[in-house]
């Protein structure tokens, strides 16, 4: 077996130089969910907070404001979503046995409209609440297919996500 096998040969750099203040600006992205689990592409709201700072070098944080929901860079095609969403309910299924579910015996965290939520929060686990994204050039370093997706995953409400632009 070769030692270096999967050893990075090369590094390619970019260095942009740009000078000016620093620039943080926060933006709220108010969604309403239809369904659970459901991707919500909110690419083009991440692209819009971008080009309002006008900063050309920095970072976009897209940062979910919930415990049951994510944000994932993915593809966005049809069945590939339908994949995903067969996905997560594999990994912890809407009518399994969760201990959060039993309003019997828990006693934190609890409010008056409580859900039966356990799944959601099982899956939030296995996704993320944030995605940084590079910007060079005023722009977002997405791939070709790369999408920003609100990830719900607990039940149709309105949620909000915030994303923080930081560069100059």
């Amino acid at each position: 077996m070769n030692p270096r096998q999967g050893v990075l040969e090369e590094l390619t750099s970019s260095t942009q130089t740009v000078e000016g203040t620093m620039k943080v600006s926060t933006f709220t992205v108010s969604i309403e969910s239809v369904k659970a689990p459901e991707f919500v592409d909110i690419t083009e709201n991440v692209i819009a907070a971008v080009a309002e700072t006008g900063v050309t070098a920095g970072v976009a944080v897209v940062y979910s404001n919930h415990t049951t929901a994510a944000i994932k860079i993915n593809e966005w095609e049809p069945l590939l979503l339908e994949d995903l969403e067969r996905l997560l309910e594999h990994i912890a299924p809407r009518d399994g046995d969760y201990r959060h579910n039993d309003f019997a015996v828990r006693t934190v965290n609890m409010t008056e409209d409580e859900s039966p939520n356990g799944h959601a929060h099982c899956q939030h686990l296995t996704l993320s609440t944030s995605e940084s994204i590079p910007i060079v050039g005023g722009k977002l370093q997405l791939g070709t297919y790369q999408r920003v997706f609100f990830i719900e995953l607990d039940c149709p409400r309105s949620r909000e996500t915030t994303v923080q632009v930081m560069g100059v």
